[in-house]
């Protein structure tokens, strides 16, 4: 994403007017949801200068600076490990994930997903979309010989993470795959708009409109 990315973290680049993190808090707002903790690590100190402390979009936002505090991006799953005490706070037994830059304006953080996902007992809950043409084989099979991208949106408990330390680095792919082998994850479709933002061409196509 360089040039781009040399002055702006990625997450804060705009999509149509807003920085593309906006779109979620904007939806998680909409969705009753009021506790989000944001990680950080790249140009860290423009996410709270920009985002404050989520009052204006209803949320109370609190940030896991992964550079600052540990000295390196923690990767996926440990900065979720790292800021686990923060999204179990007052004993919530699940938590929302959702990359900072996707783009994803139709996905509903829905409360009654979420009962349902705490009822099954599962460890996660993953959203797939059909595979962009730079990840043609996908990563799980969703129906028998159909393979599909996993998306960056899921729910997830701190079982998933069970034995990872905090402050350290760890992917969160190879639990992910193990936990599906396992039946231990669940799949669903996401079949609304939605583009893994990768390169400027990428980017600059999504600052038109759809007719």
């Amino acid at each position: 994403m360089r040039p781009l990315t040399d002055t702006t973290p990625k997450p804060l680049l705009p999509v149509l007017g807003r920085p593309m993190i906006e779109w979620h808090l904007l939806a998680l707002a909409q969705a009753g949801i009021r506790e989000v903790v944001i990680n950080t690590a790249w140009l860290e100190e423009q996410f709270p200068a920009t985002l404050g402390d989520g009052a204006r979009f209803g949320l109370s936002l609190s940030y896991s600076h992964e550079g600052r505090d540990w000295g390196e991006a923690l990767e996926t799953a440990g900065g979720i490990t790292t800021a686990l005490e923060a999204l179990c706070a007052g004993g919530r037994e699940a938590f929302w994930v959702v990359s900072g830059d996707i783009w994803a304006p139709d996905f509903r953080f829905d409360a009654a997903r979420a009962e349902h996902f705490l009822a099954s007992g599962l460890d996660a809950q993953l959203w797939l979309v059909p595979n962009p043409p730079y990840h043609p084989d996908g990563d799980f099979e969703i129906a028998p010989g159909e393979r599909q991208t996993y998306a960056n949106l899921a729910l997830m408990r701190p079982t998933l993470l069970a034995g990872l330390a905090r402050g350290k680095r760890a992917a969160l792919g190879p639990l992910l795959r193990d936990g599906v082998r396992a039946g231990r994850i669940g799949l669903s479709r996401y079949e609304g708009r939605w583009e893994n933002v990768g390169t400027p061409a990428q980017w600059a196509a999504l600052q038109t409109p759809a007719a």
